[in-house]
């Protein structure tokens, strides 16, 4: 088991760029009401990073690593979904939110399917019910379908990523614990968006859905590192 201390250690300089881009969109805090190219790079530009962070560790790395390369998908999705949601106000909502389906998806093939964890996956069953439910009073038109299918596919995402969280005994691995805690930062960052953009105004909403956005984007991406496996073992669990 890779000690905590030397993941900080040699991952750590690898991010700094994605921490001083985040650092860069809290300070500048462009106005969303005036969509534009530069707030579109500034928002994205921190997932870039996170492009950058995975390629960091060789194209080697993430040809042999199957869920390494659904991963860094993953971000280009989210970046283009980042750039969408930019002028969601102009009718790019539903792209953006199309863009992040395809990432949950992308991400939820590769945390694997195993272990199944059934119990997981029906208490994210039941939140994601509870979820829609609220969401619900609020949904109109094409949206009432729309927002139903991506809560199920975050769901789902949120209980592949749970699922193989084991906190104790021989098999802990960090980057479980690093996908567990992602994936749940990006249902309360996505859960947020939704409250504050069909039922009501949430206090402080861009801050929270963005502070937990980014730090779940790069939890995700740091859980690639120690990669689940290597594309031999990918294409016999496949086979079986």
């Amino acid at each position: 088991m890779v000690s905590p201390f030397t993941v900080v250690k040699s991952e750590g300089p690898k991010l700094v760029p994605f921490f001083k881009a985040t650092c860069v969109y809290f300070v500048l805090w462009l106005p969303s009401s005036s969509p534009s190219w530069v707030s579109a790079l500034i928002k994205c530009l921190p997932i870039f990073c996170l492009w950058l962070f995975l390629l960091a560790h060789g194209l080697g790395f993430l040809l042999a690593h199957p869920s390494a390369i659904l991963i860094f998908v993953g971000l280009i999705f989210s970046a283009l979904g980042d750039a969408f949601l930019i002028w969601q106000d102009q009718g790019y909502f539903v792209h953006g939110l199309l863009m992040f389906a395809v990432t949950h998806m992308l991400y939820a093939s590769a945390f694997g399917i195993r272990p199944l964890a059934l119990r997981t996956g029906l208490v994210m069953g039941v939140l994601s019910g509870l979820c829609y439910a609220l969401l619900y009073p609020g949904l109109s038109g094409a949206f009432t379908y729309l927002v139903g299918v991506y809560v199920a596919l975050i769901s789902f995402m949120g209980w592949r990523a749970i699922a193989g969280l084991q906190l104790a005994g021989a098999a802990w691995r960090w980057t479980e614990l690093a996908a567990g805690s992602g994936a749940l930062l990006f249902i309360i960052s996505d859960m947020t968006l939704a409250l504050n953009q069909f039922c009501f105004p949430v206090p402080y909403s861009r801050a929270v859905i963005m502070s937990t956005y980014y730090a779940a984007q790069m939890l995700i991406a740091l859980s690639a590192v120690e990669s689940r496996e290597p594309v031999e073992d990918y294409r016999l669990n496949k086979a079986n």
